[in-house]
């Protein structure tokens, strides 16, 4: 058996033993088939590696190493694929080129900045950390731009900084949603900016680890929010920053880490936070596809998120979601092409699409039906 980070299962993968969230929940049993679906489940469960079978890890990953050897990140993506269009016009756009140079620049200034304060002990100048977000905001004025351009940002080689750029500016979108004030959405987007700090004092060599991840490294990665906590419990900033670096990984129903801490005893950044931290993960591109549709993404928090997230959060989160996306040209499963008319409130991953064909398909009555991706 190998244990191997959830980021880099792909599709094919079979499970060595029974998976469980931090309350026991099975959520996986042993000798289960990976699919693209149930990867994304552990992503939203936090599931940070599991063990597969030795034969199916190297099978899979050798035929995967065969397809990108020699290719670059986005060239892979196309060929392993099957629909990347909407993907591929964004990423033709003068605006996305803008953004990712800018995105790159600003993530690796980020970089410089978090490692003198883990390194130096430096004091945190919030000032100087959030211009970079602030800067990446200006360039997209709609939420629809920030989260297409993020999307397409992610590689599945994706570092901490990268992800720590992308979850702050999530949370600068989720706080205006939420109604927040200006200083409050400026605390929060630190907090999104710093809640994965304690990753870097984790070794390198597990951090970036492509294979097996032996029981201790596991336990290792596993401290990281305690870390973080201790990083910035000295430093002059707001409490509830520290907060969300300690609690982001914790679960209304006590299914979290590292303390099991109920719904009333987390903190409000660090629910809000934790929503951002594990919509960005799933979403993410991995080496066997492009950009999850965040469509699909929805439907998993609907089936099994209420209970794990605070309602007053999750429900504006993946409203706004839905509403982002109104008027955009998607792919059913059945391979159906037509355009989001209506948002079901009751059912948000369930929309209503006219067709190009003039049809319109309420999937709130059709169940055999999903959204495949956006085209």
């Amino acid at each position: 058996m190998q244990r191997v980070r959830t980021s880099n299962l792909v599709p094919g993968m079979i499970s060595a033993e029974d998976v469980y969230s931090y309350n026991n929940q099975l959520i996986l049993p042993k000798g289960t088939e990976l699919t693209d679906k149930i990867i994304t489940r552990l992503e939203f469960y936090s599931v940070l590696a599991i063990k597969v079978e030795d034969k199916m890890a190297s099978e899979v990953g050798s035929s995967v190493d065969e397809s990108l050897d020699g290719a670059s990140n986005e060239t892979s993506f196309s060929s392993i694929t099957e629909n990347l269009s909407y993907s591929e016009k964004i990423k033709a756009t003068t605006q996305f080129k803008e953004f990712k140079k800018n995105f790159v620049e600003n993530t690796e200034a980020l970089q410089g900045n978090l490692r003198k304060i883990v390194e130096d002990n430096a004091p945190i100048n919030a000032d100087e950390l959030l211009s970079s977000v602030s800067n990446l905001i200006s360039e997209s004025s709609t939420s629809i731009g920030i989260f297409d351009m993020l999307h397409n940002m992610r590689n599945y080689d994706d570092l901490t900084y990268v992800h720590s750029m992308s979850v702050s500016l999530i949370c600068n979108i989720f706080g205006k949603w939420l109604g927040y004030s200006e200083d409050d959405i400026r605390i929060l987007t630190l907090a999104g900016l710093l809640h994965d700090i304690g990753k870097l004092t984790i070794p390198e060599a597990i951090i970036k680890k492509p294979g097996r991840l032996t029981d201790q490294e596991f336990n290792i990665i596993k401290t990281h929010t305690v870390q973080g906590y201790n990083i910035l419990k000295k430093q002059d900033i707001d409490e509830r920053i520290k907060a969300a670096a300690l609690m982001h990984h914790e679960r209304n129903d006590g299914s979290g880490y590292p303390l099991g801490y109920p719904d009333e005893k987390i903190a409000e950044f660090a629910k809000i936070v934790a929503i951002a931290d594990v919509y960005d993960a799933m979403t993410a591109a991995r080496v066997y596809r492009g950009p999850l549709c965040p469509f699909k993404v929805v439907a998993i928090f609907e089936a099994e998120g209420l209970q794990k997230y605070d309602s007053r959060f999750i429900l504006t989160f993946l409203q706004h979601i839905s509403e982002t996306y109104m008027n955009n040209r998607v792919a059913l499963s059945d391979g159906t092409v037509g355009d989001i008319v209506m948002i079901n409130k009751n059912a948000l991953s369930r929309p209503m699409i006219k067709t190009l064909d003039g049809q319109f398909v309420n999937l709130v009555d059709r169940t055999d039906l999903t959204i495949e991706n956006f085209v």
